[in-house]
């Protein structure tokens, strides 16, 4: 069991989901033991309520179990931690919409309610002030690249993937958003 232990330690994050794509507990235990406290701040950097972020772990985790052998790799440039962003942040939109639906404004104010978006929702959580307000008055396909590659870190690759733009087109809106938002902030 120790030398079996020892030798999952060794191995990357994209070798563990392919043994998970396979059933192996074990590695599915070491994948989550490495990357699950790195995703939960993430997710904490975003949302504040500890409810929602436990739900989305347990979702995100979950969905990597049920869907490991979906994970294309390398081949597509991405990267096993960069695949289970995406997944919990797309669990995490998920919440936060599933929240603002089945919240409901006192009857007076549910003809003049407007809920805002999911990504509005987490974006003023992260990001304050000047650069918040800024960053709130891109366009929307702006704003969600940059947020992708800012905020998430994610490399153009990754961001594409996960906003299923072509790279060419992730790149030129990521120039268009760091324009508008120097023009904003000068």
């Amino acid at each position: 069991m120790r030398s079996r232990r020892r030798a999952l330690d060794e191995l990357d994050e994209e070798r563990l989901l392919r043994l998970v794509a396979r059933g192996d507990r074990a590695a599915f235990d070491e994948l989550y033991g490495r990357t699950s406290p790195w995703l939960a701040v993430r997710l904490r950097r975003r949302c504040s309520d500890e409810q929602i972020v436990a739900e989305v772990m347990q979702e995100t985790y979950l969905a990597v179990w049920r869907a490991a052998g979906a994970f294309a790799g390398s081949v597509v440039g991405g990267t096993a931690v960069g695949w289970l962003w995406t997944i919990a942040a797309r669990r995490l939109v998920d919440a936060f919409r599933r929240r603002a639906h089945h919240a409901e404004p006192p009857v007076a104010a549910a003809e003049l309610a407007v809920v805002p978006a999911a990504e509005e929702e987490a974006l003023a959580g992260t990001v304050g002030g000047d650069v918040g307000d800024a960053l709130r008055r891109l366009a929307p396909e702006l704003r969600q690249v940059l947020q992708a590659m800012v905020l998430d870190g994610l490399s153009v690759r990754e961001t594409a993937v996960l906003l299923r733009l072509p790279e060419g087109t992730v790149k030129t809106r990521a120039r268009r958003a760091r324009i508008a938002m120097r023009e904003e902030l000068t």
